[in-house]
């Protein structure tokens, strides 16, 4: 019909003239089906939808300052969506001719980007990365413009300066090495299989020549053996003979020989053995006598040190001994006269006392006391210089000074008793246990007496 358009299927209708809501776009758009243009009221116009592509020649700069002509080809196409249809009509629909130089510029603008972010070997060992950055970066432009990027593809890079050349030289070199080297090695293992080869040639010629040699000589020789069979005989005869003596007088060598070590020699090993082994007894003797010797004087030197060293500690400690016995006695002898002296004035007071009360009283027995106080002290005097003579050892210290001083005032109190009991009984004489220096518990000390009474 002349009023119904039917789009390619890779087209699109956009019909405007038609009163549209506000939320939709001016113009209809018709994809895959036909529809009804009204004539005047409304107009249609096709949008290609097919693949298009784009050629990107530009020159860009590295990271490094190397300058790059790098050859792109991006293939693209209107996007199938209604928004991308709507911006891509609204855009390229006077100039969709035009669409790829557009596109290819976004493009160019995009590339010399990412590559001046990069170094040429990244550029060159990672093309595919440099590709995807470029269609990332772009991928907001394209979809305003409602373009739709299937590929992009870097084909060529190319420099003025030779670095790429340069990059590759060292590896070329390398191959090329290796393939000079392995050529070689080659042309060396061919060489020495050739020389083994001509050696073992070599040889199996001279083997051969010695064999024939050998054959040849064998041959001569038994013709020569042939001529002198005769002479041969005999000659081999005559040798056996001198052979037959030979043996002989060997065997005659050998029974002198034996004859001689029976006789001679070993005799004279056993003397020299006997007198070998004398002389190491005797030296063996000698040594166990000195070391003897040495032991003993050894032995006696350490007794008579260790003799010297018990007898030096002993004198020490009886020196020691000594003089502690006679410190003891020298304190003992000053405390039995210190005590004695306050025996004395105690007496001498009790003595005053005795005579005062006595004499107030008129008492005998205090009389006789008296009497025997005035003696006292004679009497405690005798005693400490009788012991104060004696040859005491007293073996428990002060102690022991005290106990023989307490007994020494025990006699004096057993002498004021009899005393006592002599002025009880009404006579004035004093008792004769008194005057011979006795108390009723023993003597009084070793070495004194006592003073008379009287």
């Amino acid at each position: 019909m002349l009023f119904w358009r039917v789009p390619a299927p890779n087209e699109a209708l956009l019909i405007s003239g038609s009163k549209r809501r506000k939320e939709e776009t001016q113009f209809r758009i018709v994809t895959g089906h036909g529809s009804f243009v009204m004539p005047v009221k409304q107009q249609a116009r096709l949008l290609s939808l097919a693949l298009r592509e784009a050629e990107i020649v530009e020159e860009c700069i590295t990271n490094q300052g190397i300058r790059l002509n790098v050859r792109a080809v991006a293939a693209f196409k209107v996007g199938d969506d209604q928004a991308s249809i709507a911006n891509a009509a609204r855009r390229f629909l006077s100039e969709q001719d035009r669409m790829e130089i557009l596109v290819g510029r976004v493009f160019a603008g995009h590339l010399r980007s990412i590559i001046g972010g990069l170094t040429v070997e990244q550029i060159i060992r990672e093309r595919d990365r440099v590709a995807q950055e470029v269609k990332d970066g772009s991928h907001g432009e394209m979809e305003k413009l409602g373009i739709v990027v299937d590929a992009l593809e870097i084909q060529e890079i190319e420099d003025s300066s030779g670095y790429i050349n340069n990059l590759a030289a060292p590896h070329a070199a390398a191959v090329a090495s290796q393939a000079r080297i392995a050529k070689a090695q080659a042309e060396l293992e061919a060489a020495q299989s050739e020389l083994e080869a001509a050696a073992t040639k070599a040889q199996y010629e001279r083997d051969m020549a010695i064999k024939q040699a050998g054959y040849r000589a064998e041959t001569e020789q038994a013709k020569a053996r042939a001529a002198q069979a005769g002479p041969l005989t005999e000659a081999q005869a005559s040798q056996e003979v001198i052979a037959q003596q030979t043996a002989l007088a060997q065997r005659q060598a050998e029974l002198a020989a034996q004859r001689l070590e029976a006789d001679v020699r070993r005799p004279a090993d056993a003397e020299a053995y006997r007198k070998r082994t004398i002389a190491e007894a005797d030296r063996d003797q000698s040594r166990f006598t000195t070391e003897a010797e040495a032991f003993r004087k050894r032995t006696m030197a350490e007794a008579e040190r260790d003799q010297a060293r018990l007898a030096a500690e002993a004198e020490a400690y009886r020196q020691t001994t000594l003089a502690d016995a006679q410190a003891q006695t020298v304190l003992v002898q000053a405390d039995a006269e210190a005590h004695a002296e306050r025996s004395l004035a105690q007496g001498q007071a009790d003595a005053n006392r005795a005579r005062a009360a006595s004499l107030r009283q008129g008492n005998q027995e205090l009389i006789a006391a008296d009497r025997l106080m005035e003696n006292l002290p004679a009497i405690v005097e005798a005693a400490a210089r009788g012991l104060a003579g004696a040859n005491l050892t007293v073996l428990n210290g002060t102690q022991g000074v005290s106990e023989v001083v307490a007994g020494l005032v025990g006699q004096g109190m057993s002498i004021l008793e009899l005393l006592k009991n002599a002025a009880a009984n009404g006579n004035g004489n004093v008792p004769s246990q008194v005057t011979e220096g006795r108390g009723a518990n023993g003597a009084l000390g070793s070495g004194g007496g006592v003073a008379d009474l009287n």
